[in-house]
């Protein structure tokens, strides 16, 4: 009797974006947002920046595009939802109970399958593919809290269940292929799995499923800031760990420089580019919840004294439709 023969169809998915800025992938955008990566303490300076420039009346509406990386990730998606007022809030509330902001940057002895995926990522100097792949292949295999206990803390903190916005873009990477992936409405993901993909440092969070994916840090691809998906711009506003060489160090699969390299790639396009960072944090302070008062501190009153140039950097938007409604359209702006 002769077996039934059988087809397989293979599904393939469009996660994988290779990093390009030839591809001008941000051509016919007014004005973008890149939140960059950087630990819990980028996530609260960053909510406070944005709370000083509402206070001192510099509203950011109208975004064509936003991309969140890591850290980013989160005040993204709190950002394109109407909630980044409401998270910083939250921030500021938990930041007086430092062992509950804990649930977000696990500390207390790793195991050695930890170490070993956080010391490849820390002492990578170059985000080539057998790179990436090794940090990767180590993150997957690493003794690390559950992928459903990292969306959930996520998911609790932000606070957004559906996708907010069709200008949203989340950055990960593939923790098998090393592959850049980004992934936004089409995908049908939810934001909770996105940020928590996007955020999950080699051996402190565990890779996350996404499609048929599993993706860790988008920072692991070389970059915090994938600037290449908004090339040719108009106007980007970045907020970056670092933006120059001597606050910046070998490591994280990059080398000193690459971020004001990355930027300068921007500008080259044609984009106008406004880059706010904060003062140098040393490296502990990144995921340490008893720097995020600091950190609240600083953003905002950073973002209040950089106000006026914001405001006229970004020009005047009409807001057409509400973030919540799932799409942002710019306005007719003054510049």
């Amino acid at each position: 009797m002769r077996a039934k023969s059988t087809s397989l169809t293979i599904v393939a998915d469009t996660l994988a974006v290779p990093r390009d800025f030839g591809s001008r992938r941000g051509e016919g955008t007014r004005r973008a947002i890149s939140f960059g990566g950087g630990g819990l303490y980028f996530v609260a300076w960053q909510l406070a920046y944005l709370r000083g420039l509402g206070e001192a009346g510099a509203i950011l509406d109208g975004a064509d595009q936003l991309i969140g990386t890591s850290a980013g990730a989160l005040v993204a998606t709190a950002f394109a939802a109407g909630r980044a007022k409401a998270m910083h809030d939250q921030m500021v509330l938990l930041s007086r109970f430092p062992a509950v902001l804990a649930a977000l940057a696990p500390s207390g002895q790793l195991a050695p399958s930890q170490t070993r995926a956080l010391d490849l990522f820390g002492n990578a100097v170059t985000a080539d593919p057998a790179t990436v792949q090794r940090i990767g292949h180590a993150a997957l295999g690493a003794a690390t809290p559950s992928t459903a206990t990292m969306r959930r803390n996520v998911a609790l903190t932000v606070r957004v269940r559906r996708w907010p916005s069709a200008s949203l873009s989340i950055t990960c990477v593939d923790a098998y292929t090393g592959e850049r992936c980004v992934v936004t409405s089409d995908a049908r993901v939810s934001p909770a799995a996105a940020m928590a993909a996007s955020s999950a440092i080699p051996g402190i969070f565990p890779p996350q499923p996404i499609l048929d994916r599993f993706c860790m840090d988008g920072g692991v691809s070389g970059s915090g800031l994938h600037l290449d998906l908004v090339a040719g711009a108009e106007r980007v506003l970045v907020f970056s760990l670092n933006q120059v060489p001597e606050n910046e160090k070998d490591g994280m699969t990059k080398h000193a420089g690459d971020t004001s390299s990355e930027i300068a790639a921007l500008r080259a396009t044609g984009t106008e580019v406004i880059v706010r960072s904060p003062a140098p944090v040393p490296l502990e302070d990144l995921m340490s919840p008893g720097a995020v008062t600091d950190a609240v501190a600083k953003g905002q009153a950073s973002g209040i004294a950089d106000a006026d140039e914001i405001r006229e950097f970004w020009g005047t938007a009409e807001r057409v439709e509400s973030p919540r409604s799932g799409r942002i359209r710019s306005g007719r702006g003054t510049r």
